[in-house]
């Protein structure tokens, strides 16, 4: 039964009344393919071109009949959904089959395992936990390795070694014999690592990228806006510039810590400083999605590739908006030659009705006790899962005939994006993006003639101007990214029709009039 929007008083009531002043706020009560509809006055549907398509979600569209009665006949089959802790689920054959894709992409034998979530955010929890055991059990072998040094110089020291200046001075100077200076020597070292060993783990990330909105994810998030008040809360990052990629090697300077230990060289006992992993792991979005749709660079993936080798940390790939074949594969960072060491898949995943985030660990990183370590409910469940397997078994049917679609549909849709910069130099600055993830970013408008202009500028409402004027005038939903609100985003389905591109062309044009006439009354 259809109804009509009751009183936001017990939820979103902040978020609607701002909604309203633009004219944004609506109820939807139908959605098909790039389609939603919403309820006229006279109770006649209203269809809505829908270019936000849930921030990416729906690669399939809204409602796809194909997954809707693929998720039915799952719900008649009475596929267990709660059987938790029984070993085989129809996650592992989704672990596979993801797999078998990610194999082929990265071009690797290596295996990857999959942990199962809820969302991406989600899902990226999930990795910070994991690759924070795995900085632990990289700390509890360099830990091994110093005690191992400490015993054999013991042994050396026993049979007659002595200490080196550099290793005396750290005591103080001659302080007894040799065998009372290396106890002393020990106990200074072991004094000084418990110290390093107190370091809380940092991450490193983009500036400018989205990782999620949850305790941890957020702090991996670049906008200050959504990190800021929830500093306290979580291990905090350094976020290094998309254009700057050799300030990785600063930052890893500027946070370098080591473990002191004792080193045997030709009979002498000598200080030496063993590398302590401070950094859990460096996340990327091979498409920089809420900084504008901006995609790395190779030159900038080799290098986050090298810095994470030199460093000893993972690679994290965060796909959860630009992966599931948006780009046009099924892994952003394939056409960039990013290789990494996990993979975050989720939103599209699945088709945009089942919630589900999926991280895949490659073998030589993975940490199996994790297992056991980390549950979630619904993060196995077979409905989400099977329903997941018939996503990628669309994707993958036709020799990948939904990539191509991406790449084609989105290469048509960046032409026309780009025939309006040609016209609208003064108003567009730039189109981003690959695929069917793209961005046309505006250029700012603060120095604006008109008052209003500027006024929406200051208190960053002119996306919010121009998405009410799109949708009331125009009949389209489209809304700016997240920390770079001049660039409104465009992630329709891969059954994007050339009518669809041309309603967005005529709209984007009535906007970039406005704009370049500086006249706001025209707004709606």
């Amino acid at each position: 039964m259809i109804t009509s929007p009751g009183p936001a008083e017990y939820a979103d009531s902040y978020l609607v009344e701002v909604l309203e002043e633009f004219g944004l706020a609506q109820k939807y009560v139908r959605a098909e393919g790039n389609t939603l509809f919403r309820l006229a006055d006279d109770g006649t549907e209203v269809g809505v071109f829908d270019c936000a398509s849930g921030f990416g979600s729906l690669m399939f569209g809204h409602n796809n009949p194909d997954l809707v009665a693929h998720a039915k006949r799952l719900l008649d089959e009475q596929t267990p959904i709660h059987a938790q802790f029984s070993g085989y689920s129809y996650a592992v054959d989704l672990a596979a089959a993801l797999n078998s894709i990610i194999r082929r992409e990265l071009r690797t034998e290596d295996k990857f395992y999959g942990l199962f979530g809820n969302s991406g955010a989600e899902a990226v929890e999930i990795t910070i936990k994991h690759a924070e055991l795995d900085r632990g059990a990289r700390i509890a072998e360099l830990d091994d390795a110093v005690r191992a040094h400490v015993e054999a110089a013991r042994s050396a020291v026993a049979s007659g070694a002595v200490l080196t200046d550099r290793a005396r001075a750290l005591i103080g100077g001659n302080v007894g014999d040799e065998t009372e200076a290396f106890a002393r020597l020990v106990a200074e070292m072991e004094g000084r690592n418990a110290e390093t060993r107190r370091r809380p783990p940092l991450f490193l990330a983009l500036e400018g990228g989205f990782h999620g909105k949850l305790v941890s994810s957020v702090q991996l998030t670049f906008n200050e806006e959504f990190r800021g008040p929830f500093k306290a809360l979580a291990a905090q990052a350094r976020f290094v510039p998309m254009d700057r990629p050799e300030l990785i090697a600063k930052v890893a300077e500027e946070e370098r810590a080591v473990l002191l230990g004792p080193v045997l060289r030709d009979g002498v006992v000598d200080v030496a400083e063993h590398d302590f992993p401070v950094f859990a792991a460096f996340l990327v979005e091979p498409i920089l999605g809420e900084a504008g749709i901006k995609p790395m660079t190779s030159e900038l993936a080799a290098a986050v590739r090298a810095a994470c080798d030199t460093i000893g940390c993972p690679l994290v790939s965060d796909e959860i908006q630009s992966g599931m074949g948006r780009s046009g594969t099924f892994l952003a960072g394939t056409q960039i030659g990013l290789v990494p060491d996990y993979v975050i898949v989720a939103k599209a995943l699945g088709g945009g009705i089942a919630k589900l985030g999926v991280v895949l660990v490659n073998e030589h990183r993975y940490r199996k006790e994790f297992e056991l370590m980390h549950t979630s409910t619904y993060g196995r469940d077979g409905f989400s899962s099977r329903l997941a397997l018939k996503v990628l078994e669309m994707l993958e049917a036709d020799d990948g005939l939904a990539y191509r679609l991406a790449a084609e549909r989105g290469a048509a849709a960046e032409a026309m994006m780009r025939g309006i910069h040609a016209d609208f130099p003064d108003v567009v600055k730039e189109v981003h993006g690959k695929g069917l993830m793209l961005g046309l970013e505006l250029h700012d408008q603060s120095g604006s003639a008109s008052e209003e202009i500027r006024e929406a500028v200051k208190y960053e409402a002119l996306a919010f101007v121009i998405g009410g004027h799109l949708l009331r005038k125009h009949r389209i939903r489209i809304f700016s990214t997240a920390s770079n609100v001049d660039t409104m985003r465009f992630e329709p389905s891969v059954y994007l029709t050339d009518e669809e591109i041309a309603r967005f062309d005529a709209a984007l044009r009535d906007v970039c009039s406005i704009l370049r006439d500086q006249d706001p009354s025209r707004f709606v």
